[in-house]
């Protein structure tokens, strides 16, 4: 994994995992991309950091995007969290100098 500068901003949503048709998101062809991978488990990661709880990155179950001022990568993460999982939704922006903007709900 590249040493990426990163700057995020979290905030947790309570928001159900859905399939919204707002703006133009498009699907992401390859979920097993590394770079798609890289950004899943980044979500996990600041989310871990920010609530002190140690999460496990398990797969990423859908995907789209959204290029407008960087990339709006929305993904649906499965985590594990103390034997439980569940999944989340993660919205990530990584805007083009590799900076992360990260807003991570369930």
């Amino acid at each position: 994994m590249n040493v990426l500068a990163l700057f995020f901003v979290l905030t947790l949503l309570a928001v159900a995992v859905r399939g919204d048709d707002d703006f133009d998101y498009k699907p992401i062809p390859d979920l097993q991309d590394p770079h798609v991978q890289e950004i899943a488990k980044f979500a996990v990661t600041e989310l871990g950091k920010a609530t002190g709880e140690r999460l496990k990155y398990i797969k990423t179950v859908k995907g789209d995007y959204l290029i407008d001022d960087g990339t709006n990568y929305r993904l649906v993460i499965t985590i594990l969290n103390d034997q439980r999982m569940a999944d989340y939704l993660a919205i990530v922006l990584e805007k083009p100098a590799g900076h992360y903007t990260l807003m991570l709900g369930d």
